[in-house]
């Protein structure tokens, strides 16, 4: 008796039922970031390849991507690039590389001309990035706010806001990464529903 195509059907059944879980983590994690988004779940896809593919250009260019400390976040359409080039060329260079892209309605280009900054400093602004999302938290009082739907990045202690908020809800947001200590600048790229 030939056991070889049930050995063969037996592989490709256990793979499949392990492969399952990974498959619904995949599918639920997307989901579960588009539940409380207010962009449509095609907007977030959109946005979350459109980042891919920009990162993907942009580390083509070995001088950019390994010399310099660049981070492309994309939130509805809009492109922000932050961090630190050694020249102005580069920093030309930089919004180049990540130009163009389809769905892109807003490039914001906040790169700094200077010599990047280290590991500890970044860790410092890893640091305040936390403690701005945990201050969120605490807003409470403001029906239908979900703190899950504001980006916040810090670069050099500076902290950019983006979303799709309500002016309330932006005013608020701001106040409180303000406060939080160890941060210099808040720098909002945020879109208002009203």
């Amino acid at each position: 008796m030939n056991l070889r195509p049930l050995r063969h059907f037996l592989c490709i059944a256990i793979a499949a039922s392990l492969l399952s879980g990974c498959i619904a983590a995949v599918v639920g994690g997307t989901a579960a970031g588009v539940g409380h988004d207010r962009r449509s779940w095609t907007t977030v896809i959109a946005d979350r390849n459109i980042q891919a593919s920009a990162y993907d250009n942009f580390n083509k260019d070995k001088e950019l991507a390994l010399k310099n400390n660049v981070s492309i976040v994309v939130y509805n359409g809009v492109m922000l690039l932050v961090g630190e080039v050694r020249t102005p060329e580069l920093k030309q260079r930089a919004e180049q590389r990540v130009s163009g892209y389809e769905g892109v309605r807003k490039l914001v280009n906040e790169i700094e001309v200077r010599e990047p900054e280290g590991f500890l400093s970044q860790r410092r602004d890893n640091t305040i990035t936390a403690h701005v999302k945990t201050a969120l938290l605490d807003i409470v009082d403001m029906p239908g706010f979900d703190p899950t739907r504001v980006n916040i990045t810090t670069v050099h202690r500076t902290v950019y806001l983006m979303g799709l908020l309500s002016r309330e809800e932006a005013d608020r947001v701001a106040e409180i990464a303000r406060n939080v200590a160890g941060v210099e600048k808040v720098v909002r790229v945020l879109e208002y529903q009203d």
